[in-house]
This record gives C-alpha cells, sequence and structure tokens, in this order.
C-alpha cells in the first residue's frame, strides 16, 4: 500500500447487499389527496417504531407522467400472512378509505453502506445516511485526526519490533485530548529472572530463543520484518512471540523449560494497563489504598488501585511524564480528580488483542481501539468475534483498523518513514 487507512470495525459483520434481512408489512396504493390523511393516523395507531429507517410512502411514476403512491399500514405477522389478522385501528382505516391491502418486504435493518441502500430501495425506499464514525460521541477523522493516528500507530509498530529483533505485540495507550501518550509495553508473558530481594519475578529485556521453538516453528527466528496488510493466517507461525495470536502459549512453554517462567496475563495491552496504573499512583499519591508502589510496573502479581470516584476530566497538558516527576519537586497534583481507569483514552495495538486483552480494555473504560494487524484464529475484535457488539457489556469501545504503509512493515524502512509523513495520503472507509 501507498498510503495509510483507517477502517471501522463494526458492531456486526457486514451482510452483503443482496443478502440483507427482511420483514413482512401490510401496504396499500392510496390516493394522492389522501395521504396526508392516512399517514398522519397511521403513526397514531400503529407507528413503525423499529423499521424508522423505512419511508412508509413509495411513488411510482407511470406513463402518461401520472404517479401511483403505496403506503405501508403497519406489520404483518411473519406466521400468519391473512388480510384479516390486521390489527383492529388499522382495519377501520382500511374500511373507511376502501383500501386493498397487500403484503409486501421491507428490509429489517438500516443500510450501512451506498450499496446495501440501493439493495434496499429496490424492495421499498429508505433512508441512508453515511456513517461518521459519531459512535457514542466519538467523532470523526479529519486530517489532523488522522495524522495523530498514524503517528501514534508508527509508535506501537517501532516498540513491536524493538530489542533482540523478534516480534511481539506492543501496546500504546493516549489521551487523545491532549494527544499524548500515557503508557506502552510489549507483550511480558516471559519472566526469567528472580529477584529473592523482591520476591518478584522480572520481566525478561530479551525474548528467549524457546519463543521460536515447538509451538508455531518453521525452521526460522528472529523475524524483523511484519507481515503484508492481508497476510493469510497461516503466516501466524512466524510470529511466535505474539502473546494475544495464541493465549495459551505460556501453558506450553512452561512445561519445556525450567529457565523461564511463562506468566499467562502479561499480554501487550494488560501490561500498558497496569503501567497507566502505576502512572496514575505516581501523579495522584494518596488516593487509593496504602500499600501502593507507583514503581510496580513490572511486578506481574496483583496491584490494588483502589476504587476512584467515577473519573473527572484531568487536564495532563502541563504535567510531565511520570518517569520524570519528582515528589520533593511538587510534581504531583493531589488536588487534581484521579482517573478512573482509562475513560477517554485510545490504545493502539501492533495486533487485534484476543478475548482476554478485549475484556480488560472494557473494564478499563478504553474509548477507541485501533490495532494494525488481524488475529486470524484468536481476535476478538472482527476476527472471530465482535466484543465491541456484545450488547450485555456495560460499556462499549469503537474499534477501527489502521492498514500500513509499505514502508512501515520493514523496520529498516522505519526511520525513512519518519521523514515522509508529510507526503502521507489519508483516507477512511467503512468495512
Amino acid at each position: 500500500m501507498d498510503k495509510w487507512q483507517i477502517i471501522h470495525i463494526p458492531n456486526k459483520p457486514a451482510i452483503p447487499p443482496n443478502q440483507q434481512p427482511t420483514v413482512n408489512v401490510f401496504a396499500s396504493m392510496v390516493e394522492t389527496k389522501l395521504a396526508n390523511t392516512i399517514i398522519r393516523r397511521l403513526n397514531q395507531v400503529a407507528p413503525l417504531e423499529n423499521l424508522r429507517h423505512v419511508k412508509r410512502i413509495q411513488k411510482k411514476f407511470l406513463e402518461g407522467g401520472k404517479t401511483q403512491l403505496s403506503m405501508i399500514l403497519c406489520l404483518a405477522d411473519e406466521n400468519d400472512n391473512r388480510m384479516n389478522s390486521l390489527p383492529q385501528d388499522v382495519q377501520e382505516l382500511v374500511n373507511s378509505y376502501q383500501l386493498s391491502p397487500f403484503i409486501t418486504k421491507v428490509c429489517k435493518n438500516a443500510a450501512l453502506s451506498k450499496e446495501e441502500w440501493e439493495e434496499q430501495c429496490k424492495l421499498w425506499p429508505t433512508s441512508y445516511h453515511p456513517p461518521t464514525y459519531n459512535i457514542d460521541g466519538i467523532p470523526g477523522f479529519n486530517e489532523d485526526d488522522s495524522q495523530s493516528i498514524f503517528s501514534f500507530m508508527k509508535s506501537a509498530v517501532e516498540l513491536a519490533q524493538s530489542g533482540d529483533g523478534s516480534i511481539v505485540n506492543a501496546a500504546v495507550i493516549v489521551d487523545p485530548s491532549i494527544k499524548q501518550e500515557i503508557a506502552s509495553a510489549c507483550d511480558q508473558i516471559c519472566c526469567c529472572s528472580i529477584s529473592t530481594e523482591k520476591n518478584s519475578l522480572e520481566s525478561c529485556s530479551e525474548q528467549p530463543e524457546v519463543l521460536s521453538s515447538d509451538l508455531f516453528s518453521n525452521g526460522e527466528s528472529n523475524h524483523t520484518s511484519l507481515p503484508p496488510n492481508d497476510f493469510p493466517s497461516e503466516t501466524r507461525k512466524s510470529y511466535s512471540g505474539v502473546s494475544c495470536l495464541n493465549p495459551w502459549q505460556w501453558a506450553q512453554e512452561n512445561s519445556h523449560t525450567t529457565s523461564c517462567y511463562w506468566h499467562p496475563l502479561r499480554h501487550a495491552a494488560i501490561a500498558a494497563i497496569q503501567s497507566s496504573a502505576a502512572r496514575d499512583r505516581l501523579l495522584f499519591p494518596g488516593m487509593g489504598h496504602e500499600g501502593d508502589k507507583p514503581n510496580g510496573v513490572h511486578n506481574i502479581q496483583p496491584t490494588s488501585i483502589g476504587t476512584p470516584a467515577k473519573r473527572q476530566k484531568t487536564d495532563l497538558a502541563n504535567v510531565e511524564n511520570s518517569e520524570e516527576l519528582d515528589p520533593s519537586a511538587g510534581g504531583f497534583h493531589p488536588e487534581s480528580a484521579r482517573p478512573y481507569l482509562c475513560t477517554g483514552y485510545d490504545i493502539y495495538l501492533v495486533w487485534e488483542p484476543c478475548v482476554m486483552c478485549a475484556m480488560a480494555l472494557v473494564h478499563q473504560r478504553i474509548r477507541r481501539i485501533f490495532y494494525a494487524f488481524p488475529n486470524p484464529n484468536e481476535g476478538a475484535l472482527g476476527s472471530v468475534h465482535r466484543l465491541q457488539g456484545e450488547k450485555s457489556l456495560n460499556h462499549h469501545y469503537a474499534v477501527f483498523r489502521v492498514l500500513l504503509r509499505k514502508e512501515i512493515l520493514n523496520k529498516n524502512e522505519v526511520v525513512a518513514a519518519r521523514t515522509s509523513t508529510t507526503n502521507t495520503n489519508a483516507t477512511t472507509v467503512c468495512q
């Protein structure tokens, strides 16, 4: 690809335009002079509450310049298409104006694309409103928004390619209101050194060779390039260091080695969440439980974050990064409201998260998720499941896939790509 793209991943999988679900309705031809009177009465006795996208009147142009109007009277029972099953109020209208009801089909759901809308109108006219990505108050992407998204995604890609050359997943949490990176992390499921003083396991700075053994191994190691945007599912075996591609890798690897400890929860997204929580504890001391330690980012044991009040908007524009804050220099802001988890934040992931990570992001109240590569077998946000569309959850985020430019896929060209961002072309499409 020669340009970036941002693809919205909707709550439901796309349906072919000519295979959209339909429902039966009662309709009738009406005289033009009676149309307004009848439709006002129908809106009172038989409103189409669940079919607001469907236009009540269909107009056809006949030879000689004449027009023919047909009007939807009410929904029809899917299992009983008899004309005498009309509701009493509608039947009275039929009798009063000597209408001749018939049963026809209309599309059940509003069109999500122009192609769907064109197919719907072949059955019965519907209205179409192009998606503007106003999902729960989330604005659309202007040029500045797009460039910011591309910049943070490049940071995540560079983080995933860092270290000893192996490919892992990386997560970058961002406050979009100030376009500031809040926290970042890579996969940390492998811990090799045991500290007796701290009685904890610390994450390895290097990925061991075991990442390329047995599971998913194809005889190669230390891959330094990312897959193409449309890579097939079998390519996944080349990226054995990516935790979300195989959430159960830790269990199998634990049985193969005694020199390393494989932790099941240290996926990139969860490690970034913990880093964000540690930052909050550093910026807002005394608002959590006693014993919270701001330097516990790499501690794999659960930490108590406390239960703060609902998140208030926090202005962090003048706050330095947590690593640079000095308590004695007044870097803390105890008078400010402590953020409620990650409410309002965005997260950038190189790989589509697994179900565990996607649920963790639900609990964190993440606002938007951006990822670069799909997770064909374990993906929770489009590839296998669509957690963002699960109605039973008490929080829903918007999900987007960012297709990368070709030079970003090769680590050796990342630096060169930085200098060419001024020529980046941005497009936004809907999948």
